[in-house]
């Protein structure tokens, strides 16, 4: 019952702060391979959040993120984000390419 508490209580923090370092970017920056930047700003807020509340539920989470099927998922997850940022780059290059060559006629 308690540990349900300091959730809830976690949540409502969590959700009545804002997020200053998350800030919205542009899709056409050349440096946006921080897909997970936002992930990992939440995580930090919410494991922030959760320790003012309950250090001993924070150790839990922090314990569980530290397991090594999490790292393994996170790291794939990284992985196939950074792959997805690369091609995703390469298309906003071809459209770019595209709208230079066939619309405006450079």
């Amino acid at each position: 019952m308690l540990q349900s508490r300091a959730l809830v209580i976690a949540l409502i923090l969590l959700l009545s702060t804002t997020l200053p370092e998350v800030q919205s970017k542009s899709i056409f920056e050349k440096d946006r391979r921080d897909l997970l930047a936002i992930p990992e700003a939440i995580a930090s807020y919410f494991y922030e959040a959760v320790n003012k509340v309950s250090p001993k539920v924070s150790q839990f989470f922090l314990d569980t993120v530290q397991s090594p099927t999490v790292i393994a998922a996170r790291q794939r997850l990284a992985k196939e984000a950074n792959k997805v940022s690369i091609m995703f780059e390469q298309l906003i290059e071809k459209i770019k390419n595209l709208w230079y060559t066939r619309v405006l006629g450079y």
